[in-house]
């Protein structure tokens, strides 16, 4: 058991990598989480790892879907930081108050994007939201937590720590019942159902 569990901590530590790389083009960054997600929630279901193939099948159907995430994200963390250095050089009024609520805002973003990325379907995630506004507040503590890990160690284990908080996102929501039903209705109505 113990050995299991180091095993899948070094799957993920190297999915996490994978996914990293995969996503430096920008315009790949969507899919490469998509699928990252994908398979998480796979082994998670089913106790093993998409293959390699079903991997690159399920990455060339996404790629076109996500373009646009790498370059939105990126544009909405620089205007995130635009804001907050404003904000802490005084250049705009608000202060500290202003800075916590745009970092709500922006764990709130994260949280969505993370959803996103575990559920494979921005139109699943916004259902997901309307039904149970309040499941991205962990998920975004989630990934706000990975964020401050992710200042704390050397940059080369940055990437270790990608694998990790999807592993952490679909773990909880694994256990929220009303989310995986949702998830395997949109994967067998998108015909996905054989790989996912």
């Amino acid at each position: 058991m113990k050995h299991d569990s180091w095993r899948v901590a070094a799957d993920l530590a190297l999915l996490g990598v994978i996914v990293s790389l995969a996503s430096l083009p920008v315009f790949t960054l969507g899919a490469a989480f998509l699928v990252a997600g994908a398979t998480i929630q796979h082994h998670i279901s089913y106790g093993r790892w998409l293959t390699l193939a079903e991997c690159w099948a399920l990455f060339r159907a996404r790629l076109a879907r996500g373009l646009l995430a790498g370059p939105v994200l990126l544009a909405v963390a620089w205007l995130i930081a635009v804001d907050v250095a404003a904000l802490s050089r005084g250049a705009a009024p608000g202060g500290r108050i202003a800075i916590v609520a745009v970092a709500a805002v922006a764990a709130g973003f994260a949280g969505f994007a993370a959803l996103v990325a575990a559920l494979g379907s921005f139109r699943l995630a916004r259902a997901a939201v309307a039904a149970r506004p309040a499941v991205l507040a962990p998920i975004g503590g989630i990934v706000v937590i990975v964020a401050v890990l992710a200042m704390l160690v050397h940059p080369v284990l940055v990437p270790v720590l990608v694998g990790y908080a999807l592993f952490a996102v679909q773990s909880f929501l694994s256990t929220q019942s009303f989310l995986s039903t949702k998830s395997s209705a949109a994967a067998a109505n998108s015909g996905e159902s054989t790989t996912l």
